[in-house]
């Protein structure tokens, strides 16, 4: 069953940022500094998910990798994007405090049935990777001219 069939009178967009709310409505705790929800915020990396027109687009915070350590796939109708950052210190420093993260991350997304998971693109700058999730020609609008007859 699809996510969106849910919710007839919203856009596919619309409907995943409502699920998401009733989601963290229900997990919410108050005291716990965390969100419970699923992918909300206290999620890592932080995510913005919203649609341009010719699809939907992703930006993912991670500052102080490289694109190199970066892995995006889209499988079926699920992206999910990998990370991994290694600490960075001198040979002879001695840490006294840590506050950016480090290690490894993985964050998985569930595609609208109208993406063409073929045509992803993605790209990293200033510490922002963008990922552009064309939809597919068929579910594109397009004008039909009428003919006088």
């Amino acid at each position: 069953m699809a996510l969106f069939s849910l919710t007839r009178d919203l856009s596919p967009v619309d409907a995943l940022a409502r699920l998401q709310q009733e989601v963290e409505r229900v997990f919410e705790r108050p005291g716990w500094g965390l969100d419970g929800g699923l992918s909300g915020r206290g999620g890592y990396p932080p995510v913005n998910v919203f649609g341009d027109g010719d699809g939907l687009v992703l930006r993912v915070e991670v500052p102080g990798f490289t694109a190199e350590n970066l892995d995006i796939e889209a499988r079926g109708r699920t992206l999910s994007i990998r990370g991994k950052r290694e600490p960075q210190l001198p040979a002879n420093a001695s840490e006294h405090r840590r506050e950016r993260w480090s290690g490894e991350f993985s964050r998985s997304f569930s595609l609208p049935e109208d993406v063409d998971a073929e045509k992803v693109e993605a790209t990293y700058r200033a510490g922002v990777l963008t990922v552009r999730l064309p939809k597919a020609e068929s579910h594109k609008p397009r004008a039909i001219r009428v003919v006088a007859k």
